[in-house]
């Protein structure tokens, strides 16, 4: 079993043009290469080569997915290759790891697609014969991998949502959305969004599209105000941009959407400049972000768990590698559901959830 991973050079201290993670002006792990013997596992399998392709090496969601890649890879006798785009929002990145992975003759990829400009390049990995599974990430359109392994992150959304009317109670909502991007469209980006005002009991007009809805009308409990749809590319520093910008529009704000807990945290930082208060819900379920619920920074986070999604997608193409079979999806939908929970300190009649101990247990990264 062998693990390299490839490591990027810092954005202002690279020469060359190539924009990925692992083009010409990036550098390889000093990882050695694994021996003949080294490579063949118990009754004499050879090593399985697998490809991880996260969106970025820093977010605590994808460091824990590749954590739990490089934990279980020995388990499965995986020859396991790290490799991310720069930041979010990195085609290009992604697109090199890709056909390095080609190149490399493996058996396997799994990504997290950062939009649908890396189509392309999974159809050529797959033309190629390897077996590509989405994590995290339904691409779009979902047959463009093999198979995605992932939260339902519309029934995520709605956790938050439902919660979040209950907890209004009544009162009119005043509310930001904090997306992921502004100028790509992205399966998680859209259903997140879009399941949060479904919770919320608001009408959405095309359900693949942030931003469309009617900015007045109805939810479930009461009145409600949209007053921004801003993009804070998953990043603290993004959401606390975006917060500052919503709140010059209307400084009433009292109910925050937010992609993930970056984006939360950064939203309250801007909040709190600001001398306003709101209710905060976000989705990931990391451990920095049951804290951020235990603090009441976060009022409700739907968890995720992409330790699962890594290690079951990992050994599904050590599996298939093998001869053995192909994962199917979950009943009903069409992609394999690794399961979501709502955590929050502050429950509400009719919306299951666990508190911040029990997601204390189950969070991931530090």
């Amino acid at each position: 079993m062998h693990i390299r991973q490839i490591i990027a050079a810092p954005a202002t201290r690279r020469v060359l043009a190539s924009a990925g993670i692992v083009g010409l002006a990036l550098t390889a792990s000093a990882c050695n290469r694994a021996s003949s013997s080294e490579t063949a596992g118990s009754g004499g399998q050879e090593a399985v080569g697998v490809t991880l392709i996260t969106k970025d090496s820093t977010n605590p969601f994808f460091v824990a997915m590749q954590k739990g890649a490089k934990a279980d890879a020995g388990k499965n006798n995986v020859d396991l290759t790290i490799a991310s785009g720069k930041q979010e929002g990195d085609d290009q990145g992604q697109i090199t790891a890709i056909e390095d992975a080609i190149a490399r003759g493996d058996k396997g990829i799994l990504i997290t697609p950062m939009s649908t400009g890396v189509n392309a390049a999974i159809k050529k990995a797959r033309d190629a014969g390897l077996y590509v599974i989405a994590l995290d990430t339904p691409p779009d359109p979902a047959d463009t991998v093999d198979i995605t392994f992932a939260t339902d992150n519309r029934a995520a959304g709605k956790l938050d949502g439902q919660w979040a009317a209950k907890t209004m109670a009544g009162k009119d909502a005043v509310i930001a959305m904090l997306d992921l991007f502004d100028d790509k469209i992205v399966s998680v980006d859209y259903n997140r969004d879009q399941g949060f005002l479904e919770g919320m009991g608001i009408d959405v007009a095309d359900p693949k599209k942030n931003g469309d809805e009617a900015k007045t009308g109805k939810y479930s409990g009461g009145n409600y105000t949209i007053v921004c749809n801003e993009a804070g590319n998953g990043a603290e520093d993004g959401g606390r941009s975006a917060m500052e910008k919503c709140l010059a529009k209307n400084p009433a704000i009292n109910l925050v959407y937010t992609i993930n807990e970056p984006t939360a945290v950064g939203a309250n930082a801007a909040l709190e400049a600001a001398g306003k208060k709101a209710t905060i819900v976000s989705v990931d379920g990391g451990c920095a972000g049951v804290a951020s619920v235990k603090s009441g920074v976060i009022g409700a986070t739907a968890q995720q768990y992409p330790l699962k999604m890594a290690t079951l997608g990992m050994e599904a193409i050590a599996k298939i590698a093998r001869g053995g079979e192909k994962p199917k999806p979950t009943e009903g939908l069409d992609f394999f559901d690794t399961g979501v929970a709502l955590v929050t300190d502050n429950p509400v009649d009719g919306v299951e959830s666990i508190d911040s101990a029990k997601g204390a247990e189950l969070c991931w990264g530090n």
